[in-house]
């Protein structure tokens, strides 16, 4: 045991040693930059995760160091029995829809620890659940549940779908619940892992603490029955966590959704949140009649927008993603020139802006990842065989809703062309001068802005003021799809939902 959690001690500390010295270095670069952009740029502001000062068991260079005498005690106060896990540090995530949510940190010792475990119970049990069961299990994902879903309300068109939510599902799991079903239902667990799930569980009156990996497995207990009750009664569901949407071409089955959702909020605990409860509709095209009041042409899940016709990206990440492309266009073409006086850097010359190369690049990265249009195209005739995707795109690898992606090409160009009309009327106003007409991209219209953005070579390399296409890295994705698989194209962080 204690070979095993050195190098599990150490593989956490250097993956959290190498996360902040990404931080270091891309606010260093970023000062760096801002020392061009700006005449009179801010200080570089270096900070250090809170939670550093108060244990230096949360410092990863400080773990690095020490990680054998450390490996060598807790391994032998597990074995022991009196191994407990050191308070964490309580840090609060705002939620979208308003609130906070409370997140355990805990020392990076005791996080490996979570780990290991969890790894090990996972390995063990993992045929003990349900198969609609998609979170935290490295034989299922998001995207698989979207492909069962999409794939079950394309073949009716329509169907009864009842949906609840759970009033902080993690902070409320009742323990006794949890710990009768470790001892039932066929899961191997042995003593020494009993022992820490207690450790874990005990310094908490009720729920299992967000933020460590033990948790992930008990979430899934917590649900065993949940997902056997369902599946005695006919019903076809998908399960991330607590989302969970059910569905049936019966009605009288449908029914029996709500009671099995509610005698299991009872049993654990955990409460019905009535307000944010969409409850039992009928799910048709919206040309069709229909016989009841309650009826929607789609369903959200995670992600996605799911229809009986479409997947499509949910409005709310749709919101999300128009956001933070609006925010790297005013960063990069109006904030550096919202100061005075304007560096000349700033200032478009010679038929090229700095600014709104830069602007593309970022936005491309956004959506691409690492990929290039050069790389993309090269793919897409079949010159290269494998890609890896990592932009925001590879959050959706099964979108089908190619109207949608079509909206968001043409909200991109017009968005993009506001944003270089406001720059111009900045830049006359700040300058007292006007533009030459050949000064790029104030010389052009929405029409030809897309064929110079192409054609336009940045020294030797052509294809780098291109601007980004939804619809092209859809068309790439599609491609790995079909090919690969879900599992090569999705983001490797999409089993991080939350």
């Amino acid at each position: 045991m204690k070979k095993i959690l050195l190098e599990d001690i150490t593989k956490q500390a250097k993956e959290q040693r190498d996360k902040y010295q990404l931080y270091h270095n891309y606010l260093h670069h970023s000062h760096l930059r801002a020392l061009k952009n700006y005449i009179s740029a801010p200080i570089k502001d270096v900070r250090i995760p809170s939670e550093w000062g108060i244990d230096n068991k949360f410092n990863p260079f400080y773990v690095l160091k020490r990680n054998k005498q450390i490996a060598k005690s807790i391994s032998k106060k597990i074995l022991d029995g009196t191994y407990v896990p050191a308070q964490p540090f309580k840090k609060q995530i705002k939620k979208p829809n308003g609130g906070y949510r409370d997140i355990n940190v805990y020392q990076i010792p005791d996080s490996a620890v979570s780990d290991r475990f969890y790894h090990n119970l996972l390995s063990k049990n993992k045929h003990r659940f349900s198969s609609n069961s998609y979170a935290y299990r490295n034989d299922r994902n998001i995207h698989f549940a979207i492909q069962d879903i999409a794939n079950e309300l394309n073949l009716a068109p329509r169907i009864f779908v009842a949906e609840f939510d759970f009033s902080d599902f993690f902070g409320s799991i009742n323990h006794d619940f949890i710990r009768s079903q470790l001892r039932k239902n066929g899961f191997l667990i042995s003593e020494i892992e009993f022992q820490v799930i207690d450790a874990f569980l005990k310094p908490f009156d009720k729920g299992i603490p967000l933020g460590t990996s033990i948790s992930l497995f008990l979430a899934n207990v917590a649900c065993w029955m949940l997902d056997r009750e369902l599946e005695n009664h006919g019903l076809r569901f998908a399960r991330y966590a607590d989302d969970t949407i059910i569905w049936s071409k019966d009605y009288t089955k449908i029914t029996k959704a709500f009671e099995i959702i509610s005698e299991f909020s009872m049993e654990t605990g955990i409460k019905i949140n009535y307000n944010k409860s969409e409850g039992i509709s009928l799910l048709q095209k919206q040309s069709m009649p229909s016989e009841f009041n309650s009826t929607k042409e789609f369903v959200e899940f995670l992600g996605y927008k799911i229809s009986t016709d479409n997947i499509s990206i949910k409005d709310k990440s749709i919101k999300k993603i128009k956001k933070q492309i609006s925010y790297l266009l005013y960063t990069n073409l109006i904030q550096p020139i919202k100061v005075s006086p304007i560096s000349p850097r700033n200032i478009p010359k010679g038929g090229l802006d700095k600014n709104f190369l830069s602007a593309i690049m970022h936005i491309r990265r956004y959506l691409y990842g690492n990929l290039t249009e050069e790389t993309l195209k090269k793919y897409l005739n079949g010159t290269y065989k494998i890609l890896t995707f990592k932009g925001i795109m590879s959050f959706y690898p099964l979108i089908n809703d190619t109207e949608q992606l079509k909206h968001l090409d043409k909200w991109l160009l017009s968005t993009i062309m506001n944003i270089v009309k406001l720059r111009k009327k900045i830049l006359v106003a700040e300058l007292g001068r006007s533009f030459d007409d050949d000064q790029f991209p104030f010389n052009v219209d929405k029409d030809n802005l897309v064929l110079k953005c192409r054609n336009t070579k940045i020294g030797t390399t052509k294809g780098l003021m291109e601007i980004p296409s939804f619809l092209r890295i859809y068309d790439a994705m599609q491609k790995g799809l079909i090919n690969e698989g879900i599992e090569r194209v999705m983001n490797p962080q999409s089993g991080y939902y939350e």
